[in-house]
């Protein structure tokens, strides 16, 4: 994504050097991305779509920016797959979609937008009136390089003033019809998945909401801020249970229930967040083993300005395993692929009065390393930090409905937790903080500042003793300059 003569340039040489930007985590080599497009198992490779402004690290101006791997974690850049059109129904952006097989050619429906007179306007957050439409693109070769847009939208937007919006698009086939859910939502009733069917991807016919949610009560000018809009819905089977993920109001749900098959409609059994912390637009895919592979954005959590003047922005989350819990719950797990960035490995000494001076000789380099750890009891603390302050920290204790978990400065609240092993993933990457709880909460943090020396894990004696495992690693960055994959 660097123009020829850029390769030495001083914006290049910054982004190397600078210590906050990811190591191991998906993003563009410069510049803006945001949500997950498209992910696709093909041809024995992992496509992954994004989200991108190919002219400064702020958003605007979507593209669609295209990655390949064969393992989920190692990543080449290819050529910008998707630009919008000028003059088209994507003149101001291609917006975020779904990429599936039809009869063994890649095909791409997504949301197409251009600014309109308010009246006709889908999205209107305060800053743009924009039209909505979902747009469809082929592709005949076997690396998806070679995208060609379909003449027309394939589906315009209900002609509903009190509509909230209308994008993101999903797929999923049963037999020879498609199923296609749109984000959406009704002005002071709340958000909702819109459903419609087609047997060639190009024609369709309206059904009814898939599931619909509540307005939170909250005045705003964004209706995803308050809740009457659902962006990023995805909707699939799991187990012997149906799920549904989308983002609002600044969080990501998830909800596990059942799809009646004779009125497709979805009924819902259980809810929770996805993560607690800095991720959203999340999306799925499934991968070679049949896996249901889990996706999502990691913001910024610093200003613009901060960003902006950084010259990048954003980067993709660690792809993670979806399950369905014994109590239908959703579950998820860092995916194994991940253990191809382990380098050296901390032994956890059985005398448990060797344990703290091991760790004091065993440090963490470039803020780039994966610790897991569990213990039994219910109060508990575990600090990662450097030659001077703390740099990650948890903090676990009882309260009257379950437990409380502070991760940094973010605290959330576990109803009911069982008062079993309590056990944890971490991976700090630069700025970025991916942590897994029992498989269950995820919590995904931001940290600005530039560290003073190695990473070290430090416990206090009773911390220590209460441990029943950890594991650290030191890991491999997956390019040697911070820029490409």
């Amino acid at each position: 994504m660097w123009k020829a003569g850029q390769r030495h340039g001083p914006l290049r040489a910054k982004l190397a050097a600078d210590p906050l930007r990811p190591q191991f985590h998906l993003l563009p080599a410069k510049n803006w991305m945001n949500d997950p497009n498209g992910p696709i198992y093909w041809k024995g490779a992992y496509h992954m779509f994004f989200q991108y402004n190919p002219h400064a690290a702020v958003w605007g101006d979507m593209h669609w920016a295209h990655a390949v791997s064969s393992d989920m974690i190692h990543w080449q850049h290819l050529p910008v797959a998707m630009a919008p059109t000028p003059g088209g129904d994507d003149a101001q952006g291609c917006f975020t979609g779904s990429a599936v097989d039809d009869h063994h050619t890649a095909t791409i429906l997504y949301t197409g937008v251009r600014s309109v007179s308010a009246d006709r306007a889908t999205l209107r957050d305060g800053v743009n009136t924009f039209r909505e439409v979902q747009c469809l693109a082929t592709c005949e070769d076997s690396q998806l390089r070679s995208w060609v847009k379909w003449k027309e939208p394939v589906l315009q937007p209900p002609d509903d003033p009190t509509l909230t919006g209308f994008r993101d698009p999903f797929l999923w086939r049963d037999g020879s019809v498609w199923y296609m859910g749109v984000g959406s939502g009704v002005r002071k009733v709340g958000g909702r998945v819109l459903l419609y069917r087609s047997t060639n991807l190009r024609k369709w016919e309206y059904l009814h909401p898939l599931a619909s949610g509540a307005w939170s009560g909250r005045e705003g000018n964004n209706p995803v801020d308050t809740g009457e809009m659902w962006e990023c819905p995805d909707f699939f089977a799991l187990g012997n249970k149906h799920v549904l993920l989308y983002s609002t109001a600044g969080k990501v749900i998830w909800e596990t229930g059942e799809l009646d098959p004779v009125d497709l409609l979805f009924h819902s059994q259980k809810q929770g967040i996805l993560d607690y912390g800095a991720y959203y637009a999340q999306k799925t895919q499934m991968a070679a083993n049949g896996d249901r592979i889990l996706w999502g954005w990691i913001p910024e959590k610093r200003p613009e300005a901060e960003y902006s003047a950084a010259g990048w922005a954003g980067c993709m989350a660690l792809p993670r395993v979806l399950t369905i819990g014994e109590h239908g719950e959703l579950e998820m797990k860092a995916a194994s692929e991940t253990k191809s960035l382990r380098g050296k490995a901390f032994v956890f000494p059985k005398d448990g009065a060797e344990r703290a001076a091991a760790l004091r000789e065993f440090p963490i380099e470039n803020l780039c390393g994966e610790i897991s750890w569990a213990t039994n009891a219910a109060r508990s603390a575990f600090m990662v930090a450097d030659n001077h302050r703390p740099w990650f920290s948890l903090a676990m204790e009882p309260e009257a409905f379950g437990v409380k978990l502070t991760v940094n400065e973010v605290s959330i609240r576990l109803e009911n937790s069982f008062t079993g092993l309590w056990s944890f993933r971490l991976f700090l990457d630069a700025s970025v903080a991916e942590l897994i709880c029992n498989n269950r909460h995820a919590v995904t943090t931001r940290i600005y500042r530039n560290p003073e020396g190695p990473l070290r894990v430090a416990l206090a004696e009773p911390d220590l003793k209460q441990l029943t495992s950890l594991e650290i690693w030191q890991l491999h960055p997956i390019s040697r300059d911070r820029l490409t994959a």
